[in-house]
């Protein structure tokens, strides 16, 4: 059976003192022995003091993007050996406010998986449609397009784990029904399965994300393909988080 995992992706949200509040409250309310995998996201500069915090606990420090080049005249960006020097475990890569803004894509996308993996880190790869696109019917060739601008024979997914977040269910309020987001995972995973083979396919974790929140967490977790949440705006508070890990550890249950 595969362990539910949630992660929270804070954005550009809080202040230092209010993050080290924030995975203080996380960790105080975890359940002990919770058999889920939890992570935290939050921006680069709070990294290292937020490792500190965390260190010698269950929950995985995570960050929301990385570069490919391990060093170099790159200004701005953050390498992978940088974050694993800084204490991440895991990082997001190909959120769709990356690709709606800064214009990620392609061949892009599959060197920062790559340089991450390479460099010991577990991946989250979002994938998703607008609501243009799922009007128009392309929900399924945009999910086949985006797994195929990573997955392949030379990736590994032993440590990735994908996020299916429609584009039209984040801060919006909007959630897809349990059985949007069931559809939509399956199919994503019958597309692993022809990449890859049945095995990996059955192995790997696909996460929901869109307004995911405590009161709809158990019942979109307990849909078969559906094992664990990137959450959004709801991980920004330590009773709204802690809530949607208990949706999982009941929908696991």
């Amino acid at each position: 059976m595969r362990k539910k995992y949630v992660a929270g992706n804070w954005k550009m949200n809080l202040n230092l003192a209010e993050a080290k509040a924030l995975v203080e409250g996380i960790k105080k309310g975890l359940p002990a022995g919770a058999n889920i995998d939890v992570a935290v996201c939050p921006p680069f500069y709070m990294l290292v003091p937020l490792a500190e915090i965390l260190s010698g606990s269950p929950i995985a420090l995570g960050a929301q993007n990385c570069y490919f080049e391990p060093k170099g005249a790159f200004t701005g960006e953050v390498s992978a050996p940088m974050l694993k020097d800084a204490g991440c475990r895991t990082v997001i890569i190909g959120h769709s406010e990356r690709r709606q803004y800064f214009g990620e894509a392609g061949d892009l996308l599959k060197k920062k998986v790559m340089a991450a993996l390479a460099n010991g880190l577990e991946v989250i790869y979002c994938i998703g449609e607008t609501l243009e696109e799922r009007e128009a019917g392309k929900t399924e060739s945009v999910i086949s397009r985006h797994l195929r601008e990573v997955c392949g024979p030379d990736v590994s997914l032993d440590k990735v784990t994908i996020a299916y977040e429609p584009v039209w269910a984040i801060g919006t309020g909007k959630t897809a029904t349990p059985a949007q987001a069931q559809e939509v995972h399956a199919y994503c995973r019958a597309e692993i399965a022809k990449l890859y083979n049945p095995t990996v396919a059955a192995n790997v974790r696909i996460q929901y994300g869109g307004s995911v929140k405590p009161d709809n967490a158990k019942e979109l977790m307990s849909q078969p393909d559906v094992d664990g949440a990137l959450v959004g705006g709801a991980s920004l508070k330590a009773a709204d988080f802690l809530g949607i890990i208990q949706g999982a550890l009941a929908a696991q249950a």
